[in-house]
């Protein structure tokens, strides 16, 4: 029998919405299917019209049917989803912490964490996307045996950059979590030679873009709003350097898709970051990790890889390294099957 994913519907370009699509692909081809079933709604608070159409997804499913709900879907409600553990083999996918998303009130982050922590706690299964989060998962919320299934990423021919150095790229949507103000100061902080940095990813609400856009001022820096297909891949062939700033990843897929290319990455050493930037066969990173919300550290960084030819060159050549052991999709497949499987088998 397969099994049934629940995922929220999908409104704009993001990580956790790319990993549910391209895992339920995988899964299927490798003789695992599930049957996605995409619920509308304000996840993770969503209306009464969208809790109740989560209920009746859930209800419909027979006894003992297994279910791998997104997380952003299952974590906020747990009025909804707990009744149905007991009859439901549940396995809940956490893309990320609901309480670590910036911005949220202390009271209305303490909630979400308390919910959270009733959804884990009731599941059969509790999956998350590196091994560093599944233990920051399973201590927060006293979940035993949280198990890690990273993403996956497809293979792509090397990018062709343009001088090798000056062209940065920012593949994140314009939400205060991934950091694009420390980006902003950072780069504010550069001098020397000349460079242009390319922020790709959903623009959000339109005051959030003028803030962004008033705070480069005069860097040569754009907004150029979300990109999928050929020319998100245009934007990464395009890319010398790619850098992730944010203030919490749980994996950070922009870190594989720009290595899966060869292009090295500057990024804050936070969550799974380390984990999908590894390391080269030789020991090497394919790039710099910085501490989080600290712009004069990201801007070294970006100083040293915009003067030092022979780094340039060392991390390039990590990259490449790198590149050739990257996991596909199909590893993330048999990783998750493994955990639906033993879940049918308990």
């Amino acid at each position: 029998m397969s099994a049934v994913f629940v995922v929220p519907v999908g409104e704009a370009p993001s990580g956790g919405h790319v990993y549910d699509e391209r895992l339920a692909g995988a899964l299927a081809s490798a003789g695992r299917p599930l049957r996605t079933v995409a619920v509308p709604g304000g996840w993770p608070r969503p209306d009464a019209a969208a809790r109740a159409r989560l209920d009746a997804v859930l209800a419909e499913l027979p006894d003992g049917s297994t279910v791998l709900l997104d997380g952003l879907v299952a974590c906020g409600v747990p009025e909804v989803v707990v009744p149905h553990t007991g009859r439901l083999r549940t396995v809940v996918l956490v893309h990320l912490p609901l309480a670590d998303e910036t911005g949220l009130a202390p009271d209305a982050a303490r909630d979400l964490a308390e919910r959270e922590g009733r959804v884990l706690r009731a599941a059969a299964r509790v999956v998350a996307t590196s091994a560093a989060a599944a233990a920051d998962v399973a201590a927060r919320h006293g979940v035993h045996g949280v198990h890690a299934v990273p993403p996956g990423v497809d293979p792509a021919p090397p990018a062709r950059g343009t001088d090798g150095a000056s062209h940065l790229l920012c593949v994140a949507s314009l939400t205060p979590r991934k950091g694009h103000e420390t980006l902003l100061d950072a780069l504010a902080l550069v001098r020397g030679p000349a460079w242009s940095c390319e922020c790709v990813g959903p623009l959000g609400a339109a005051g959030r873009v003028a803030e962004l856009r008033a705070r480069a001022g005069s860097l040569p820096v754009r907004f150029v709003g979300a990109r999928t297909g050929p020319d998100l891949r245009a934007a990464y062939d395009a890319a010398d350097l790619v850098v992730l700033p944010s203030r919490a990843e749980t994996y950070g897929m922009v870190v594989t898709e720009a290595l899966a290319r060869a292009v090295p990455v500057v990024a804050t050493s936070v969550g799974g970051v380390p984990e999908a930037l590894g390391r080269d066969p030789h020991g090497r990173r394919p790039g710099l990790l910085v501490p989080p919300q600290d712009p004069a550290a990201l801007g070294d960084a970006l100083r040293r890889w915009l003067t030092d030819a022979s780094l340039r060159e060392r991390l390039r050549d990590a990259a490449r390294l790198r590149r050739r052991n990257l996991a596909g999709w199909e590893e993330a497949a048999r990783a998750m099957a493994a955990v639906l499987n033993r879940e049918v088998a308990r």
